[in-house]
């Protein structure tokens, strides 16, 4: 089918990837795969819709400039060290040793050396996006196998970036003057453009976006600019665009404008990637795509099993337990669109061929597809795999049981989480000489607890296994200050299976889940907005009485 004009073209491919993306989210899988579907129809393979070639890679070009524009301003490197060095283990390691295993595995399916680099560089990188999507739809997102995980799919974000500085570099087919000239050149070239990107960030764009910002149009406006601009002067010295996209958003990150930009550019970051997508899944060459369906089966069977595998074997060398490494390790169960993004990159600088592009779609294709299923499913799994796991899990799991400071011999109170609430209720009831234990996951709010001289231990209070192991012989009362109606069931749970008799207290949003939670068995239920807001209200009418007074005395 042909059409008059290309605009006619774009907007029957934008009608069919809603249509197909409709059907991706009916099936909770993520758009991506519903783009790529897309790309394969209106591709020669199918439909034959795409003759705007040029006008699709452009469009494409620029949304993986803010792409990686977006990742640079959002890089949260203290978000690493807020989950212990777990976080900068774990992504390392797992790049390691699943580049070094799909190294070989690539290998012995016959794959030349520099394909085999690319395929197995793949296959490390997780998509961020996804996963913040999936684990925030399932509130997982602030619990301790979410931070860990978002501070790995960082650690990822920082080395695939390395990775493409390095694959544009050294190019394997080009580039005279040997590896010694390419790195030479390498470390001059990116040295400038790092050190002129940090003299901007430090001198031109305070006052620059503190001017702009007068105008939120003209803000997002110069953000894309500079994402667009930056990209093509990397392209131009010898960089990938991708490099000099990032290297703007780290340019800006440290603004106090870097949220506001973010929160503009995310919609028009997914809506430029569907031209990613789509121009990758057209230009896929299917019948190379059917050769490649057995290797690709086998690649994706390490991903979906061997990466998830490595990360709880790290972690369970690290002390956490067997549920915290596979719940954690099923979010590295996938490749990203990095990998497919690296992919795209070989094929443009002849280091890769049609062939080995099908593999990595066809392995980012089922693995995204089945690891989504896996991560909504992650407790059930995890119920079916516990006793083969044990043998990743310590006799000890140090990091998760091993207290802070010296717990008290009798408990009296145990109060699950440490946050501003959970802290604000520590203590108000330090005087009435209780003994308690404070219980979170996250080490500073561990350090701020033990420095007020309340007793505390490390832990994720929503693991069953890791409630049963509190004293709760000794406890009266547990509260639970997680404002999730999951995390709070999930507790109630571990209660009642370690045969808890106490009160159980836990925290609600709003009037809805007391009544759920209620039903679940909790004796009391806190709402610390609206006890907040009438404690306000109290203070307003005795502000009120007492003006009124003052006013009635002086007339």
């Amino acid at each position: 089918m042909t059409f008059s004009s290309v605009f006619h073209e774009l907007a029957a491919i934008l009608m069919l990837a809603g249509v197909i993306g409709v059907v991706a989210l009916k099936l909770r899988q993520p758009l991506i795969i519903g783009y790529i579907i897309a790309g394969i129809l209106v591709g020669p393979a199918a439909l034959n819709w795409v003759s705007g070639g040029s006008e699709l890679k452009l469009l494409s070009s620029v949304g993986i400039s803010v792409l990686l524009f977006v990742v640079g301003l959002k890089l949260d490197v203290s978000l690493i060290r807020s989950v212990g060095p777990v976080a900068l283990a774990t992504g390392l390691g797992q790049i390691v040793f699943t580049s070094l295993f799909g190294f070989l595995i690539a290998l012995a399916l016959g794959y030349a050396a520099v394909p085999a680099l690319y395929i197995a560089v793949c296959l490390t990188f997780s998509s961020t996006i996804i996963i913040v999507k999936l684990l925030s739809d399932k509130r997982e997102i602030d619990s301790l196998h979410g931070r860990i995980a978002v501070g790995f799919l960082v650690v990822q974000d920082i080395a695939v970036i390395l990775a493409m500085i390095l694959l544009t570099s050294f190019n394997l087919q080009g580039g005279g003057g040997g590896i010694a000239a390419q790195a030479i050149r390498l470390l001059l070239v990116g040295s400038a453009f790092v050190l002129g990107t940090a003299a901007t960030m430090r001198w031109v764009m305070p006052p620059l976006l503190g001017r702009l910002a007068q105008n939120q149009e003209l803000l997002v406006l110069f953000a894309v600019a500079w994402a667009v601009g930056l990209a093509a002067l990397a392209d131009v010295v010898g960089f990938s665009k991708e490099v000099g996209a990032f290297l703007g958003g780290v340019s800006i990150a440290s603004t106090a404008y870097r949220e506001a930009i973010a929160s503009r550019l995310t919609g028009l970051r997914d809506f430029l990637l569907l031209f990613f997508f789509i121009d990758l899944g057209s230009g896929l060459n299917v019948s190379a795509a059917g050769l490649q369906l057995g290797p690709a089966l086998v690649l994706s069977l390490f991903v979906l099993v061997g990466n998830p595998l490595i990360v709880v074997a790290i972690m369970g060398a690290m002390g956490y337990r067997r549920r915290t490494g596979l719940l954690a390790g099923l979010t590295v169960a996938q490749i990203s669109e990095f990998s497919l993004i690296l992919a795209a990159l070989g094929l443009q600088l002849g280091q890769l061929g049609e062939g080995e592009v099908s593999l990595i779609t066809l392995v980012g294709v089922i693995t995204i597809a089945l690891s989504t299923y896996m991560i909504l499913g992650s407790e059930r799994l995890y119920g079916w795999l516990k006793e083969p796991l044990r043998v990743f899990e310590r006799a000890t799991p140090f990091s998760e049981l091993g207290t802070s400071t010296s717990g008290p011999v009798r408990v009296d109170v145990i109060l699950l989480g440490l946050g501003r609430f959970g802290s604000a209720i520590a203590r108000q009831l330090q005087p009435h000489n209780l003994a308690i234990l404070g219980i979170d996951f996250d080490p500073q709010a561990l350090r701020l607890a033990s420095a007020q001289g309340l007793p505390v231990q490390y832990g994720d209070s929503e693991d069953p296994e890791f409630t049963a192991s509190l004293p709760l012989s000794s406890a009266t009362v547990v509260v639970s200050t997680l404002p999730s109606l999951e995390s709070n069931a999930a507790i109630r749970h571990g209660l009642e299976s370690a045969g808890f008799r106490g009160h159980f207290i836990a925290t609600a949003h709003d009037e809805a889940e007391v009544v759920k939670l209620e039903w679940l068995g909790a004796h009391r239920t806190l709402l610390p907005f609206l006890d907040a807001a009438e404690r306000a209200a109290e203070l307003i009418v005795d502000d009120l009485r007492e003006l009124r007074q003052i006013q009635s005395a002086s007339s």
